[in-house]
């Protein structure tokens, strides 16, 4: 059995007691980054072995992980901070247990994009989850996609590029649309702004330094 579970991304107090219970009884945890789920298993006092499974590996892991699920072991998969397979690693090893009759379930937990809507203040009750902007190749042609699309779209993006990615958004809409970015979900220094695009261009520019990933909420086109 495959058990996909989500960690806090900010707060540790912010996982389930079930998920407690699958870390402390599976086999093996397969975690993004050890030494940062580490630091979360040994708060509290969970002891299972861990091995990485991240990008560069989970092509050469899967079959291993798969043959040790076959023989009957219980793995948990987790990734750095939050549901592992949304932008992060999770998806060729659910792919490869449908495909091999593996059980699997994943567990309800954290996710940066839902409160980020939740709080936006847009609309939410449709919307369109892009993950990650291409960094360069095929970033415009994306965003005009997204742009043409009648519900808030939502991606995440790193604190160096948001501003840049703002002020492409602009020049590429014809419409000031409202813009909310969440930042530092559930942590300390947590912190939601929703305004007009050209606001919150001058918003981002007065700040000297920002920190933390981004989730960005954009208005969907107003005139469809």
């Amino acid at each position: 059995m495959l058990y996909i579970v989500p960690t806090p991304i900010g707060n540790l107090e912010d996982i389930t007691l079930r998920a407690l219970r699958i870390l402390s009884e599976v086999d093996l945890v397969l975690a993004e980054d050890t030494r940062t789920s580490g630091k979360l298993l040994s708060h509290y006092e969970i002891k299972t072995h861990m091995q990485s499974f991240h990008t560069h590996n989970e092509h050469k892991k899967i079959d291993y992980v798969i043959e040790q699920l076959q023989g009957g072991k219980k793995i948990a998969l987790i990734s750095d901070a939050g549901t592992p397979g949304i932008s992060d690693p999770g998806f060729l090893l659910s792919r490869a247990c449908m495909e091999a009759g593996v059980k699997l379930t994943c567990l309800p937990g954290a996710t940066a994009l839902i409160p980020a809507l939740v709080m936006s203040g847009l609309p939410c009750d449709k919307f369109f989850f892009e993950g990650f902007l291409p960094q360069k190749k095929g970033k415009k042609t994306r965003i005009e996609y997204l742009l043409s699309l009648p519900v808030s779209f939502a991606f995440y993006e790193s604190p160096f590029r948001v501003l840049k990615t703002m002020e492409m958004i602009q020049i590429l809409s014809q419409q000031d649309r409202m813009v909310s970015i969440c930042r530092e979900i559930y942590k300390m220094y947590e912190e939601v702004v929703t305004l007009p695009l050209s606001e919150m261009i001058t918003f981002l520019k007065a700040k000297s330094q920002v920190k933390g990933e981004f989730v960005v909420v954009v208005e969907g086109d107003k005139d469809k």
